[in-house]
């Protein structure tokens, strides 16, 4: 499908080879499509090969034609899913050219804004898509926060909880945007490093470039976090472990010498007293009672349980 807009207007109109002063927007090319761009404008072959080439990374160039970028981003950053979206960007001096599968959520955002808001350029163009694809890492970090903070709430209150899986699954999702965000930050560095424009077009894209690397920071930063959290639930764990062995070594403390007493009493050999005293009996367990209830107090107020 192929779309596009007049900058100085911001109308759409039915493309038919213009290529000044528009923004063309493709999506799903079909080969009849592409011979169609390919007739209009001047196109480097190794950058149609990276547009077109599913699961690109993210990367830029200045080629003697053009200037290109093409970068990832996670297609419902709001939803954790780890589908990824692509788009290219092909710079021309007075055209810019956008291909992708079924469209971008920066995309749809900044095609609205053509003929108004100061994009009326494929400078401006670029720089618009670049800095709200950035956002969507922003809003990923913004989902993944309040999902962090769900699993240290789980972490401290319920103590049978296993959150270790769902932490390795936000650590998973955090990796991969910083990488997306990382390549991206290095693909708008890159075309802002070669590209032949003006000043204020350069001080757009090293401003986006900040945005991608703010963006993986905050990735970073959570992804630490993750870690730490982690490291604190395995030292929960033993700890209550070690509370429990302590209460188990207690309870056994305090039938040790009852065992012996019972074992002493229980030998039939004749010459024992005891066994002929009309209160051995009673003797027997109040002994059990007063040497198990003061081993019990003493640990109580040890804090052994």
């Amino acid at each position: 499908m192929i779309r596009a807009k007049h900058f100085a207007s911001g109308e759409a109109f039915e493309w038919t080879g213009q290529t000044q002063g528009v923004w063309v927007d493709v999506q799903d090319v079909s080969p009849d499509e592409l011979g169609r761009l390919r007739a209009a404008f001047a196109l480097n072959n190794f950058a149609v090969e990276d547009a077109l080439e599913h699961g690109h990374w993210s990367r830029a160039e200045q080629y003697p034609e053009h200037a290109f970028i093409t970068v990832r981003s996670f297609a419902h950053p709001t939803e954790e899913d780890e589908l990824t979206e692509r788009i290219s960007i092909f710079g021309f001096s007075n055209a810019a050219l956008t291909l992708s599968t079924s469209g971008t959520a920066a995309l749809r955002v900044v095609w609205a804004m053509v003929g108004r808001e100061n994009v009326n350029l494929p400078a401006e163009v670029t720089y618009e898509l670049l800095d709200n694809t950035a956002d969507t890492f922003f809003m990923l970090a913004d989902t993944l926060e309040i999902r962090t903070d769900a699993l240290e709430d789980r972490v401290f209150k319920n103590k049978r909880d296993n959150p270790v899986p769902d932490i390795f699954e936000v650590k998973h999702l955090l990796s991969q945007g910083r990488r997306l965000a990382n390549d991206a930050r290095e693909a708008t560095a890159t075309l802002g490093r070669y590209a032949n424009e003006t000043p204020s077009d350069l001080v757009r894209y090293r401003d986006a470039q900040d945005s991608f690397g703010r963006a993986g920071s905050r990735l970073d930063g959570l992804r630490d976090f993750l870690t730490s959290l982690l490291d604190l639930h395995l030292n929960l764990q033993n700890q209550r472990m070690n509370e429990v062995m302590r209460t188990l070594t207690a309870v056994s403390v305090i039938f040790l010498p009852l065992t012996f007493l019972a074992g002493v009493w229980g030998m039939n050999f004749r010459a024992m007293p005891e066994l002929e005293w009309p209160l051995g009996y009673v003797m027997a367990w109040g002994s059990f009672l007063l040497i198990g209830g003061l081993l019990a107090l003493y640990f109580k107020r040890r804090g052994w349980w």
